[in-house]
């Protein structure tokens, strides 16, 4: 895979006034069939994610992510990442899946906090003409995160932490 490209893509941290950020549980998919990326049980909460369409701003592209993958428009920006972080897919997945052309992600990180109601929150995805991300979500501590993520976004997560960790209640 290292002859890949890396795909443009954009993760969301969204805090709400405690401080805690949006987490949801991933679909299982532990053998990374069809998608390369692998969710199995303890290692299945993720932030939001997604792919930066071409020309396409940073936060733009984190505000449209954000409402795809939990219904949420009620959302202020804090803080963006200056640098791209990159991780590779576990595996190599089907090539129908729309992963398939790339080794992994290069990543941009955005922090919104959550200035709506929690009934804004949907995860049916019936808003989009995308499958619903996440079975459940929780607010969760950012630090918690690299614990119980996928095991290859958790360097990923470390570095979220890192950059994001002392944001605290509003």
């Amino acid at each position: 895979m290292p002859d890949l490209p890396y795909r443009p893509n954009v993760g969301i941290c969204l805090f709400n006034a405690q401080g805690l950020v949006f987490a949801g549980r991933a679909y299982a998919n532990p053998f990374g069939w069809p998608d390369p990326e692998i969710f199995s049980a303890g290692a299945d909460w993720a932030l939001p994610q997604g792919g930066i369409d071409p020309g396409e701003d940073i936060v733009a592209a984190a505000r449209r992510e954000l409402w795809e993958e939990t219904g949420v428009r009620s959302a202020e920006l804090v803080a963006v990442t200056d640098d791209w972080w990159s991780y590779d897919f576990p595996v190599r997945g089907a090539k129908i899946h729309k992963l398939h052309p790339f080794r992994g992600q290069r990543q941009r990180w955005v922090a919104f906090r959550f200035t709506g109601s929690e009934d804004e929150i949907t995860l049916a995805a019936a808003h989009t003409d995308e499958p619903p991300e996440f079975l459940e979500w929780r607010w969760r501590p950012l630090a918690e995160l690299p614990s119980v993520a996928p095991l290859h976004r958790r360097q990923q997560y470390r570095r979220v932490v890192t950059a994001f960790g002392d944001i605290g209640p509003a």
